[in-house]
């Protein structure tokens, strides 16, 4: 894993856009974001991820792959994913292969980029902007986690600014809107 301040360039979304300010564990942790290299086999990497399942009650699970050739109107879905939204529910993914960005805002409004990679599982707060996209690798297998039925509900910016789960996030690290 490894995480900076994103450098707000035009360049393309998959590019690296590293402002060479690193963000530390602590740092993400301090905005409620967890980070957790699963090491071992597979077996081992899925015996680890049930235990956080059973652990945070997640009880469903399904799998995406992203890529030019397995995901129709790729261009205009990995488009989708990069805008900045909220979920009300807490989002934890694990990646099986493959590799991307997770963009989360921090503290200060300022987005911090995440890059996760086959091994990486990645736990975000209900309420905390953030986007996804891939690498220019442009390929990701992903298990997303979730407490009761699969759904992937984003409630886009500005409409979240006044989302209760929002208001809440915003309340546990200690920030104002």
């Amino acid at each position: 894993m490894r995480a900076y301040f994103y450098d707000n360039s035009d360049a393309d979304q998959r590019e690296l856009h590293d402002s060479g300010r690193p963000v530390s564990i602590e740092q993400l942790k301090a905005i409620g974001v967890e980070y957790q290299r699963v090491e071992g086999n597979s077996e081992k990497q899925l015996a680890y991820v049930e235990q956080v399942c059973q652990e945070r009650g997640y009880k469903n699970r399904d799998e995406i792959r992203i890529s030019p050739a397995l995901l129709p109107g790729y261009e205009e879905k990995i488009k989708v994913f990069f805008t900045e939204h909220i979920h009300e529910d807490e989002e934890i993914r694990y990646v099986m292969e493959g590799s991307g960005f997770f963009d989360v805002r921090d503290g200060q409004d300022e987005w911090v980029r995440i890059f996760v990679e086959q091994g990486d599982l990645l736990i975000v707060p209900a309420g905390i902007y953030h986007r996804f996209t891939l690498d220019t690798s442009n390929y990701i297998r992903a298990m997303r986690l979730f407490k009761e039925e699969p759904k992937w509900t984003p409630i886009n910016r500005p409409d979240a600014d006044s989302n209760r789960y929002r208001s809440e996030y915003l309340e546990s690290i200690g920030a104002s809107e």
